[in-house]
């Protein structure tokens, strides 16, 4: 007789739960979870349904997400642990083993050309471990930090490449090298690691802040020029949003107000120039961002977020929530899926789309709570 596979014997066992799960409660129960108006339930379970929804594009042979790519699928991860943290769920729990078990025979170690890619699955990973506590997360993030180290050289006296072709330093790579160095240093029990990290943040940041790419308007450009100049390329969302999340960490581990007073020059500059008359965040390239650009917005209202952590501001929240509103407003039964633009019309949606406005949802769960 021909045996299963493990990832069908999971795929069994989730189903088996589910109808347990579902069995034990009245129908009456999950009739009322669908919402009739979107002003009708929390932002916890507008989170909850639309969660639903991304984890049908779940594929259990890859541990990663349909629809999507590589590095999309480790921010449909951090999605589903910041969701998990804020509704203090475990449920989602084998979704993290599983990508952490079968997603590295795409990519070993989750270590592939590009630094970046490498950047957001450390970053994953340090947000599996703070809910888990489980050191492998812990672990994985580290190992591909010490990947990132690599790309460092004294081209444009410092940085690391974007790629290991070595031939663009911009700001994403370099974003992300600070965000994961800052998030293991407050990670880390270890005391000599511990100061590593924050060595790695600190000499990131000094460089990252004297390279150019932060223009005078305090949005940061896409990267550098050969000449090592601010190549005054587009100013997209997620590179104002993760250099706040590598902020509001590096100040959590060093205290230092000018490194907060810069976060809050960006996000202030983003907020003002990247928003329609109704404060809706936009990107440039709508409605047909391609499958990277479909991500971004998610990305900057994710590190807003944590930005906020720290330095809670009235302006954010309002931000997150009118954003999140929008994006509900949106959304039919029964498939909750979410859109690339988060005003009418939305247009189709995917993994991508689907995690990037969860982002915002998720988001407005814990800092509708937070700044009640």
């Amino acid at each position: 007789m021909r045996q299963s596979s493990p990832a069908k014997k999971l795929l069994l066992l989730w189903c088996i739960a589910t109808v347990c799960i579902l069995g034990s409660i009245p129908a009456s129960s999950i009739a009322q979870t669908a919402p009739t108006s979107p002003a009708a339930n929390s932002y916890d379970q507008h989170a909850t349904l639309a969660i639903q929804s991304l984890q049908a594009w779940y594929d259990l042979n890859t541990g990663l997400y349909k629809t999507t790519g590589w590095w999309n699928s480790a921010n449909a991860i951090t999605v589903l642990a910041d969701y998990a943290k804020i509704t203090q769920s475990r449920d989602y729990d084998f979704v993290f083993s599983n990508t952490l078990s079968l997603a590295q025979k795409t990519s070993p170690g989750f270590i592939n050309r590009y630094y970046d890619d490498e950047g957001w699955w450390a970053l994953a990973w340090i947000d599996v471990y703070g809910i888990t506590h489980d050191p492998r997360y812990l672990e994985a993030a580290k190992n591909i930090f010490s990947d990132m180290t690599y790309g460092w050289d004294d081209t444009c006296s410092g940085g690391i490449w974007w790629s290991k072709d070595r031939k663009y330093k911009n700001a994403i790579a370099n974003e992300l090298f600070i965000s994961v160095a800052a998030q293991l240093a407050n990670a880390t029990a270890n005391p000599q690691e511990r100061s590593t990290y924050l060595a790695w943040a600190n000499r990131e940041w000094t460089w990252f802040s004297h390279s150019g790419m932060i223009n005078e308007s305090h949005l940061v450009n896409d990267g550098l020029t050969s000449e090592c100049k601010n190549n005054q390329k587009t100013t997209w969302t997620y590179n104002q949003g993760v250099i706040l999340g590598g902020l509001a960490a590096l100040h959590q581990a060093n205290h230092n107000p000018a490194i907060l007073a810069q976060a809050k020059a960006i996000a202030e500059a983003a907020l003002s120039k990247l928003t329609d008359a109704q404060g809706i965040l936009h990107d440039s390239c709508e409605p047909k961002c391609g499958a990277d650009g479909t991500q971004f917005k998610g990305i900057f209202v994710r590190n807003l977020r944590a930005l906020d952590e720290v330095d809670p501001q009235p302006r954010y929240n309002s931000f997150v929530l009118t954003n999140a509103d929008s994006i509900w407003s949106q959304t039919h039964q029964p498939d909750y899926h979410l859109g690339e633009v988060w005003a009418a019309p939305f247009g189709a949606a995917d993994a991508s789309t689907q995690s990037s406005a969860l982002d915002a949802l998720v988001s407005a769960a814990e800092m509708s709570r937070r700044h009640h």
